[in-house]
């Protein structure tokens, strides 16, 4: 069983996930090969309790495998996006695509709290693949999650490393 670091760097705190290989086996390849990663972090806006960032796709789209709409507390999922799928205003990423790229676009999330629904105002339901499982620390890092939502993400980054 591989396990991975979640960590969210500026506030110094960090979480252990077990990887899914076993409902997500090319959803977990393709994360585990491109480990470490790391880019700006993100709160929810339309989920509710999640936080996220987005890289210019690594690997190819693994497509749907084990996938959710309501993702539990200390889930991790991936979606992928095209470029253009994050254009909209709406989002408020400072630039037009959310990462600078044009091309496709991986979302890594992490969900802390209850009650998650994946619907978007402009696309509707987004099914993400369930690829990880938060196994220790899940009460501090949503301590930090909540702080990001309530003091801000600017400047804070979420790093995925191997563990």
């Amino acid at each position: 069983m591989k396990h991975i670091t979640v960590s969210l760097d500026k506030r110094g705190v960090s979480c252990v996930a077990k990887l899914l290989d076993d409902v997500a086996p090319r959803t977990c390849a393709a994360v585990w090969d491109a480990l470490p990663l790391s880019a700006p972090v993100f709160h929810g806006k339309y989920a509710r309790n999640e936080i996220y960032t987005l890289v210019p796709a690594f690997a190819p789209d693994p497509g749907k495998e084990n996938t959710t709409v309501t993702p539990i507390p200390g889930d991790l999922c991936w979606f992928s996006f095209d470029s253009d799928d994050l254009g909209n205003p709406a989002y408020g990423y400072e630039n037009t695509t959310g990462t600078g790229t044009t091309g496709a676009i991986v979302d890594l999330a992490v969900f802390y709290g209850r009650n998650n629904l994946l619907i978007n105002g402009d696309q509707g339901w987004v099914p993400g693949n369930v690829f990880g499982a938060i196994t220790e620390n899940l009460d501090e890092f949503a301590a930090a999650c909540q702080d990001l939502w309530m003091g801000g993400a600017r400047g804070e980054t979420l790093s995925f490393s191997r563990l």
